[in-house]
């Protein structure tokens, strides 16, 4: 069981991003995060129901070096070997910050996630990763990889 106080934020751009907050809200688990001014996606202003607060920006680069930022460590989805785009920017602001950053994709066992959010102590998770236009399947990947390893708990998240 995740503590009470785990929070997973994104940027909430179509993907990996908004499939880590749909999970969220699916499980209850607070969520947040900050997105460009305007709520700015690929598909348009970003919903309501996703509790993302505004950068005063509207660029991509300041929602994703904050989301970095104000989280204890950023998991980065991808379909592929290779980080490029802003999943690469995001390891980068990573490195810069001093942040911990793991590049989760096909192939990597889930057992390296759960030792990464042990590890680093995380309670607030920052999920990035590709659009689901760039990387189609990606919004499946990330929301069946947050079932098999958050829905139960890391064992040493919550101290069990």
């Amino acid at each position: 069981m995740l503590l009470p106080q785990f929070r997973l934020v994104s940027g909430g751009q179509t993907g990996a991003a908004l499939a880590a907050l749909d999970w969220a809200i699916a499980h209850r688990v607070d969520h947040g995060g900050w997105c460009p001014k305007g709520r700015r996606s690929e598909d348009g202003a970003i919903p309501p129901q996703y509790l993302l607060s505004e950068t005063p920006l509207a660029n991509y680069l300041q929602r994703t070096e904050w989301n970095v930022r104000d989280s204890d460590a950023t998991v980065i989805f991808t379909l592929t070997d290779k980080l490029d785009g802003g999943s690469k920017r995001t390891a980068q602001f990573a490195d810069k910050l001093h942040r911990p950053c793991l590049h989760f994709r096909p192939g990597v066992h889930e057992k390296y996630l759960t030792q990464f959010l042990v590890r680093h102590k995380v309670t607030t998770l920052n999920i990035a990763g590709k659009r689901e236009s760039s990387a189609p399947g990606i919004y499946r990947f990330v929301v069946d990889t947050l079932d098999r390893v958050l829905a139960v708990g890391p064992p040493a998240i919550d101290g069990g």
